[in-house]
């Protein structure tokens, strides 16, 4: 029996509303400097202030929405909770977003109980799909005060018009973005499971325990570009031909360490000049590395360095490989992860132990509170399943999180 049974109602009503202007041919896509991304920041600025939260925007754009409970001293720590709205395209109707209305439904149910003496705030964080100004979980890393001044000059340069004016003017106002430690208490946050193990295993909640973390690279293969019909193969210098051997090889070497669940992936090839009557002069890749064995991640990386050089130094193609980003696997806060599995048993759902590979702005916010990562069954909603299991998942989401913020905040 759901503890707030309005609550997945209200919720899957507004995605719908929320998915209408952010739907494309292949799926969702919700920019944070698109038109759909920031007509669903409208709206959920409305939803905000309908449920009585004071709400404001900090200089990394993240929107933070503040709710003082009856009881609540102003000074004590907030409780924070929320997700990003922006999605990668061709994402499923909920990605992001429904973290950020489970947790507006679990705020409007403690303000209306009036209970717990700490404030409460939801937080919509800016530019946490990877694409976004060339740097991922922007809002989070700039909360945390995680951003070097190095990333965000790389981001301004190689960003377009738009998403370059969005990031702001200079790094100090980046900066300015970090809240203290002692300023939020906990954070909680709410995500659809990208696998299937939960639906399989008809479990009502996953309860992360580690984080995978991404380590991207950019690599620019170094050919020469020539007719394609003029030059024979031996005289080639073909950078796609290099890029090519260069994806299997991660591929492969991938493959050797799947044993300890650490995967690697060329997710995006642009060739210069581009041209159907030229061989290609210069590829640009980009590769990610992700898994939680910090070690298993260095290994693939090293083993990647060296094969490309190989390959650079066979085809006469050279490579030069910029790491852009380099985290390390996350462990989350134990004690948040044994409360939320007593609070699923007193609610009477099923719950699992699980690692999460995709991280989220959860790990930038770990380094500010202990932080805790609640997955609810991603097939039900992705808007795949049936209304009624997108409903079920959702509620039980809802009363995890209203229950934990609750605890939290007493």
């Amino acid at each position: 029996m759901q503890a707030n049974p309005w609550a997945s109602e209200w919720v899957l009503e507004n995605l719908e509303q929320v998915a209408q202007c952010s739907r494309e041919q292949a799926g969702t896509s919700r920019r944070t400097v698109s038109n759909a991304g920031q007509q669903v920041r409208c709206f959920i600025t409305e939803l905000m202030h309908d449920l009585g939260l004071v709400v404001h925007t900090d200089a990394a754009g993240n929107m933070i929405g503040r709710c003082e409970p009856a009881g609540s001293q102003a000074a004590l720590p907030a409780v924070m909770t929320g997700s990003q709205l922006d999605a990668i395209p061709v994402a499923g109707n909920y990605d992001g977003i429904v973290g950020v209305l489970c947790s507006l439904a679990a705020v409007k149910t403690l303000r209306e109980r009036g209970a717990g003496k700490h404030p409460l705030e939801v937080v919509v964080f800016a530019g946490e799909a990877p694409g976004h100004c060339n740097l991922a979980n922007l809002g989070s890393k700039a909360m945390a005060g995680l951003v070097s001044e190095q990333a965000w000059k790389r981001s301004k340069e190689q960003a377009d018009p738009a998403e370059a004016a969005a990031l702001a003017p200079d790094f100090a106002q980046i900066r300015s973005a970090a809240r203290p430690k002692n300023s939020i208490k906990a954070f909680l946050a709410l995500h659809t499971e990208q696998g299937r193990i939960l639906e399989q295993g008809r479990v009502n909640i996953g309860i992360v325990e580690n984080i995978a973390a991404p380590t991207r690279l950019k690599m620019t293969v170094n050919g020469l570009a020539g007719p394609a019909g003029g030059i024979l193969l031996a005289e080639r210098q073909d950078a796609l031909v290099s890029a090519a051997m260069i994806v299997l090889a991660v591929r492969n070497i991938a493959a050797e360490h799947d044993y300890q669940g650490t995967v690697a992936t060329v997710t995006t090839l642009k060739t210069y000049p581009g041209t159907p009557a030229l061989i290609p002069a210069v590829v640009e890749m980009w590769v990610e590395i992700n898994g939680t064995k910090h070690e298993s991640i260095i290994a693939i990386l090293q083993a990647i360095k060296d094969e490309v050089s190989m390959i650079a130094d066979d085809h006469d193609t050279p490579v030069a490989i910029e790491v852009i980003s380099s985290e390390k696997p996350f462990m989350l806060d134990q004690t948040i992860v044994s409360t939320l599995e007593s609070v699923c048993q007193g609610l009477k759902l099923s719950s699992l132990r699980l690692d999460d590979r995709i991280g989220y702005d959860v790990v930038n916010m770990a380094h500010l509170a202990p932080a805790g990562l609640i997955l609810i069954p991603g097939g039900e909603t992705a808007g795949n399943g049936s209304r009624r299991a997108a409903q079920a998942a959702i509620g039980a989401g809802v009363d995890v999180l209203t229950a934990m913020l609750q605890q939290l905040a007493k």
